[in-house]
C-alpha cells in the first residue's frame, strides 16, 4: 500500500510550522546514512526523524494502515502516509539540492517511474547487507511487537 506522490505537493510543503516524520530502520547502515545526509526544504518545518527499532507510537501506527517498514521507509506528511518508492520520490521532491548527495538523490528519485523501478533494488541491497552483518529485520527482531493490550 502507497500513496501517489504526485498532485499536490506544494499544497503539503506549504504548510506553516509544518511537520514531517520519517521513519526508518537505524540498524541499516544505508538508511541511517540517508536520513543524516538527506536535506528538505526549509518551508517544510520540522522533520523527525524515526528509528523503526526503538518503539516509537508511529511505528504502531504505520502498521496499522498495513505499510511494511521492512518494506521501505515511511514519511508521514501533512496527514498522508508515504511508503517506499513513494516515500524517496517525495523526499527528492522536497530535497535543497545543497550538497552532492542531495543534487544525486534529487536527479534520480524525483521521477515516480525512477523511484517504483530502483527502490527495490536499493531494498534488496539493504536486506543483503542486514543479513552479512548479522542483523534481523524488524519483524523478525522484535521491534516491531504488538504493545500490550493490543490484539
Amino acid at each position: 500500500m502507497s500513496t501517489d506522490a504526485g498532485g499536490d505537493m506544494a499544497a503539503m510543503t506549504a504548510l506553516p510550522g509544518g511537520e514531517a516524520w520519517l521513519v526508518y530502520d537505524g540498524e541499516c547502515p544505508f538508511c541511517s546514512a540517508y536520513v543524516r545526509y538527506l536535506r528538505v526544504r526549509e518551508s517544510l518545518g520540522r522533520v523527525h526523524l524515526v528509528n523503526a527499532r526503538d518503539g516509537h507510537p508511529l511505528v504502531g501506527e504505520i502498521r496499522g494502515r498495513g505499510l511494511d517498514l521492512d518494506e521501505g521507509m515511511v514519511l508521514k506528511l501533512g496527514g498522508r502516509y508515504f511508503h517506499g518508492a513513494d516515500c524517496i520520490n517525495v523526499l527528492a521532491l522536497l530535497s535543497t539540492g545543497s550538497g552532492g548527495f542531495n543534487r544525486l538523490n534529487a536527479a534520480i528519485f524525483r521521477s515516480p517511474t525512477a523511484s517504483r523501478y530502483l527502490y527495490p533494488v536499493l531494498r534488496a541491497g539493504r536486506n543483503a547487507v542486514l543479513q552479512l552483518l548479522g542483523r534481523k529485520k524488524l519483524a523478525d527482531s522484535g521491534s516491531l511487537t504488538e504493545p500490550a493490550g493490543e490484539a
